[in-house]
């Protein structure tokens, strides 16, 4: 009997942030925030969620802010934007 398990990735995730700076150029609404999750898969069936990675991408001055580099205002309007997408 042969067992196909492993690890793929989600659905990726793409939105904009509205009212929120750069930290680096000082742009507003120029935020693009991008979460991709790892699933544990067993014959490519999804089982469940083994790591989510987030990034912030100015669109203006090409600067990638990794989680740990969020500002507060980041966090917060993050927080807001994921609450207002699973209603």
């Amino acid at each position: 009997m042969f067992l196909f398990f492993g690890t793929r990735p989600g659905k990726e995730i793409i939105r904009a942030l509205q009212g929120v700076r750069c930290a680096f150029c000082n742009q507003k609404d120029t935020l693009t925030v991008f979460i991709q999750s790892n699933y544990f898969h067993l014959f490519w069936i999804k089982l469940f969620k083994i790591s989510r990675h987030e990034m912030i991408e100015c669109s203006h001055c090409k600067r990638v802010y990794y989680k740990e580099e969020f500002t507060r205002e980041m966090k917060d309007a993050l927080k807001d934007k994921l609450s207002l997408s699973r209603k």
